[in-house]
């Protein structure tokens, strides 16, 4: 993976102190925590490329963090560079701008004009820690209910946790049958590394929430945060990403962040009452599929 660098000790920074270089950090941050597993992730300079050599799926082969020349001509130059890199890959290509922070400013519009059309709009999330209003206390209403803090795992123990993990986001997600052999697989080989950690909740024995946070270089990504439906509106999800933001903070990550679709209004709402606050607005997922 490309290394953007740790960064320096400090208190956990605010959204409102977050600046263009910060976010493309994190776009770098974000790539590397997919990349963590069988993906690559290179640094452009002026942008950074996740890329998945044996999956398609448009999620996994992206460009973002973008900082492009604003001049016309010298963007178009830099457009067609970006198309013919994707075109390398065999893959379709894909940009997620973050509005407010990445460049130039127009960034979607003058990308829509060139073809790329929108297939759903993403929000970056940082927390807030002074406003930070974690849950990390079981919820009422549980005969058994069992907390598992996954890390550093091997053999049988880590392919049962990979197949639980699996059990909720297949189900949380509606996720396509057929991926779940790839689900299982991403979990399986994280479970085994050091910035990969995984909190799963189980009730009476069934796995039932989970949430996954990838810790390095000084920053935590939460994702695959999922309840199970047979388990939904008791509070499990909250639950699962207060540990994970307390487990954050206390790791000394300056920024903990995530993303949600914008569609996703239950848990944007979550989110925000835990103490998240969305970085610039919507960014638009970009594909250029002609």
């Amino acid at each position: 993976m490309a290394d953007r660098g740790d960064l320096p000790a400090s208190a956990p920074a605010r959204p409102i102190e977050l600046t263009a270089a910060d976010s493309r950090w994190l776009a770098w941050h974000e790539a590397g925590s997919h990349g963590l597993v069988g993906r690559e992730v290179r640094d452009l300079g002026d942008a950074v490329l996740l890329y998945d050599p044996t999956d398609r799926e448009p999620f996994w082969n992206r460009v973002a963090g973008i900082a492009w020349p604003a001049d016309p001509a010298a963007f178009d130059r830099r457009l067609a560079e970006a198309l013919a890199l994707f075109a390398g890959l065999d893959r379709i290509p894909h940009v997620w701008p973050l509005p407010g922070f990445d460049e130039p400013s127009d960034l979607a519009e003058r990308l829509t004009a060139n073809g790329f059309e929108d297939h759903g709009r993403g929000i970056m999330m940082v927390l807030d820690p002074p406003n930070a209003m974690l849950a990390t206390e079981e919820p009422d209403g549980f005969e058994s209910l069992t907390i598992e803090r996954l890390h550093r795992l091997g053999g049988d123990s880590a392919a049962a946790c990979a197949k639980a993990i699996g059990d909720v986001l297949v189900a949380s997600f509606d996720v396509e049958p057929e991926r779940r052999v790839a689900i299982e697989l991403e979990a399986l080989q994280g479970l085994q590394l050091d910035a990969y950690h995984a909190i799963l909740v189980r009730v009476d024995g069934r796995p039932a929430a989970v949430a996954r946070r990838t810790t390095f270089a000084g920053a935590s990504y939460l994702s695959s945060i999922g309840t199970h439906p047979d388990f939904r509106g008791r509070g499990l999800g909250r639950l699962v990403t207060s540990l994970a933001v307390a487990d954050a903070l206390a790791h000394g990550s300056r920024w903990t962040y995530l993303g949600v679709f914008e569609e996703n209004t239950v848990a944007r709402s979550m989110y925000e009452r835990l103490g998240f606050a969305m970085i610039g607005g919507p960014a638009p997922d970009l594909l250029l599929r002609s």
